[in-house]
This record gives C-alpha cells, sequence and structure tokens, in this order.
C-alpha cells in the first residue's frame, strides 16, 4: 500500500512471505528440512529462537527491508549447501552451543547419543575425580560435554589439525570448564603421564573409507578432509585409537568409540584382535549402528 501523497515510506515486508520465499529457495536446491533452517536463518539475523519465529509468523509480523535482504543473503549460501553453521558461527551440542566454521568438523546430533556412553561410564564410577580423554576433539563437543556434564570429572582432549584448532580453543574457552584441559597433540602420543588411570577414553575419529564420497554436500564440499577420511578401509585411526586408549585407561576402563553404520563388525574384530573384552555395537535413534563400546582388561 502506497502512501496517496508526501514522501513515500516503504512497505513493511511480511514475515511470512518472506519465510515462505527462504523456503522455497531452500526446497529448490534440496536442502533437508527446508522449513527448521529458514527459520533458524530468520531466528539468526533477528536475534529469536525458533519457536519466536513462528509466533511471529503466525501474528502477521513484518520485518525491515535491510533484515529480510540479510536474510536472503544467507539463504542463498544455504541453497549453495554451505552448512547452516558454518553460516550461523555456532552448532548446538547438547547443553553446549559451539563455535564452528571452515577447518573443523561440524559435530552432529548423532554424536549426542554417542557421549552419553561415557557420560554414563564416568558417571558411574566410585572415584573422586575419575579421568576422561577425548581423542582427536575437533570443536571440543565431546569433551566440554564430558566436562560440563560431569563436573567431578577431569577431562583431557587432543586435536592435532592447525586449521581446527583455533575454534577448539575458542570453545574450551568459552565454555570455561576448569575441569577440561586442552593439548595440540597427535592422539597417538596423547597424554604418556596418563598412562594406566584413565576412566573412560573416547573418540569421533575420521572413519570414511578413502574411495567413499560422502553423499551430502554440506559434508562433501565443506567438513575437513583430515576429519573425514580413515585411510583404505576407514579404520586407521581407529587402529590408533584401540592402542592408545590401551596405554591409557586402567583396567576395567570404558573405550567408546563413533563410526558409520556399517563398521561395527570390523571395529569389534579390531578391537577383540587387541585384546579388549567385552566388545559392543550400538544403534543411534535412526537405527543405524553407530557406537562400539569396550572394557579394558
Amino acid at each position: 500500500m502506497s502512501p496517496s501523497s508526501g514522501q513515500q515510506s516503504p512497505t513493511p515486508l511480511s514475515l511470512a512471505d518472506l519465510r515462505s520465499r527462504v523456503i522455497s529457495t531452500l526446497s529448490d536446491a534440496g536442502v533437508p528440512d527446508p522449513e527448521v533452517d529458514a527459520d533458524l536463518l530468520i531466528g539468526h539475523v533477528l536475534t529469536l529462537s525458533r519457536g519466536e519465529v513462528q509466533s511471529a509468523v503466525i501474528m502477521g509480523s513484518a520485518i525491515a527491508e535491510e533484515d529480510a535482504t540479510r536474510v536472503l543473503e544467507l539463504a542463498a549460501r544455504r541453497a549453495m549447501r554451505e552448512p547452516l553453521q558454518h553460516i550461523t558461527g555456532t552448532a548446538p551440542f547438547r547443553q553446549l552451543e559451539l563455535s564452528v566454521g571452515p577447518g573443523v568438523f561440524v559435530p552432529r546430533p548423532e554424536t549426542e547419543q554417542v557421549v552419553q556412553f561415557a557420560i554414563d561410564a564416568l558417571s558411574s564410577m566410585p572415584d573422586a575425580e575419575p579421568i576422561g580423554v577425548d581423542l582427536g576433539t575437533g570443536s571440543g563437543a565431546i569433551a566440554l560435554a564430558m566436562a560440563t556434564e560431569v563436573p567431578h570429572a577431569r577431562i583431557f582432549a587432543c586435536e592435532n589439525s592447525p586449521e581446527a584448532f583455533p575454534w577448539t580453543s575458542k570453545n574450551f574457552e568459552d565454555v570455561g570448564a576448569q575441569n577440561a584441559t586442552l593439548v595440540f597433540s597427535d592422539l597417538a602420543e596423547a597424554f604418556p603421564e596418563l598412562n594406566g588411570t584413565v576412566a573412560v577414553v573416547i573418540s569421533n575419529p575420521p572413519y570414511i573409507p578413502a574411495a567413499a564420497i560422502p553423499r551430502d554436500p554440506e559434508v562433501r564440499l565443506f567438513d575437513p578432509a583430515h576429519a573425514l577420511y580413515g585411510g583404505e578401509d576407514g579404520l586407521d585411526v581407529v587402529r590408533h585409537v584401540s592402542q592408545t586408549a590401551l596405554r591409557l585407561l586402567r583396567s576395567g576402563g570404558t573405550l567408546v568409540i563413533e563410526h558409520g553404520e556399517l563398521q561395527g563388525a570390523d571395529i569389534r574384530a579390531l578391537l577383540e584382535a587387541d585384546g579388549w573384552r567385552a566388545t559392543a555395537t550400538h544403534r543411534d535413534y535412526t537405527t543405524r549402528d553407530r557406537t562400539t563400546t569396550a572394557i579394558r582388561p
């Protein structure tokens, strides 16, 4: 609607119309769950939660033209399959909000289930300060979840990627868990001072076979190769995790490994050959094999 006279004012833009346009853009690009991403992009620009965005849409709210332009710019990036977390600069993980971007692996919802095994094992220990170790911590998601959810534990984490480590360091600093220690180190050499004293070792290592091509463009085009590929069979780093965990864990300590849905049997065989006992593979909420646990003899 235009004023009948005098200086014209910009027509208010409907938030509902903008949301529909963003959803259409993302749907055409094949983005999974375009409604969710549309709400989150709008919320990022307007500093609103997803629920608040939806309420504003229902209430018929308008959006400033400058904000709408910004939303559309971000939607265009998402349509190119740039990860939503790279666009917003943050990734939720359990109770945490982590900083992420190019060079660091974006934590996934399924890993929230994986870390629960480590949290449960730490919580069940009789020690006053049980020790947990995260090998190849990436963004720090696993280590910081353990540190904040089991505050009486002492958590140690290592990362060896120069591109990822600044993100890791920022997250450790921002979360400020006094019981968490981060070092730049290859996992094979990490924490010799802890040999034989650790209660739980956990790792989400790179496990994609070198010849495999990830289906999702967000993974294929944007996640760092260093965090994805684990050699010809995908298990090269898992083998190092097994040996390092045998060094670090005390007898009866627990090992937790995240892996691909078809790797459970091979990882159990690998661990059993190394002398681990009580190996078991567990499914995630989508019924895919996701986690293998074992006990140090």
